[in-house]
């Protein structure tokens, strides 16, 4: 059974908390980051082939959408995904993240 949730964190400067989370963990999976205009962007983080989370950001904040085999995997992800957003954030931590399974 696969597990998405959605999510979303306002935030002030999503774009750059995004790039540098991409950065960061370009040292352990293939990330992706695709610029779209001025303040916009996509990435992709292949936690392994059965895990994925893509962050799309928004004027507002980021969206985000974790996909994993199981609900406790996912519930797990969202902590770690958390944690390092709010780390590149620091100024504007702890972020508020809203979280909805498919």
């Amino acid at each position: 059974m696969t597990v998405t949730a959605l999510g979303f964190a306002p935030c002030e400067k999503p774009a750059r908390y995004v790039q540098t989370l991409t950065k960061h963990w370009s040292n352990k999976m293939a990330t992706t980051w695709e610029e779209r205009g001025e303040n916009g962007g996509h990435a992709e983080f292949p936690f392994s082939d059965e895990e994925n989370c893509a962050m799309d950001i928004r004027a507002d904040g980021i969206a985000i959408t974790l996909t994993t085999p199981d609900q406790t995997r996912n519930v797990h992800l969202r902590g770690v995904i958390e944690r390092h957003l709010d780390r590149f954030a620091f100024r504007e931590a702890p972020l508020s993240f809203d979280w909805k399974e498919q």
